[in-house]
């Protein structure tokens, strides 16, 4: 009776020792967003950065950007939450939340005060004036 061969053999202890949230998705299909899937197309014009950034499904309440000198920093809160009811027997409800960001260096610093932020249909678009003057100065060489 020993002799009698297993089902699944060796690939089900294999898949037994692999954590089993990492084959899990969500029920809705839709995963959380990555900084990678955060996809920018940067434009230098004259005196300025045209910066386009997809992020879609996230309200324009739940973005903010930052500028510090020529570094841009975008984030997002992502919300998502699923519900199915029969009446009122609730039978599944299920919220994700996470969080977002990617930084990206410009060659030139951003005059801050001029700066403007636009979000339409899941894309934001960033016009970043380029800094006049700005710290850099030419040194005399002796």
């Amino acid at each position: 009776m020993n002799n009698l061969i297993s089902r699944g053999g060796f690939l089900n202890d294999f898949f037994r020792d692999v954590s089993p949230g990492f084959y899990v998705r969500p029920l809705h299909g839709d995963p959380l967003p990555t900084p990678a899937q955060i996809k920018l197309d940067v434009k230098e014009s004259g005196d300025k950065y045209t910066v386009h950034a997809e992020i879609p499904g996230v309200s324009k309440e739940d973005i903010h950007v930052s500028i510090d000198g020529n570094v841009v920093t975008l984030s997002a809160e992502v919300k998502q939450q699923d519900s199915e009811s029969r009446e009122d027997k609730m039978l599944r409800s299920e919220r994700y939340y996470g969080s977002v960001a990617r930084s990206f260096q410009l060659p030139e610093d951003i005059e801050h005060g001029q700066a403007k932020a636009k979000y339409d249909n899941g894309v934001l678009t960033l016009t970043l004036p380029k800094k006049v003057g700005g710290s850099a100065r030419r040194l005399a060489i002796d």
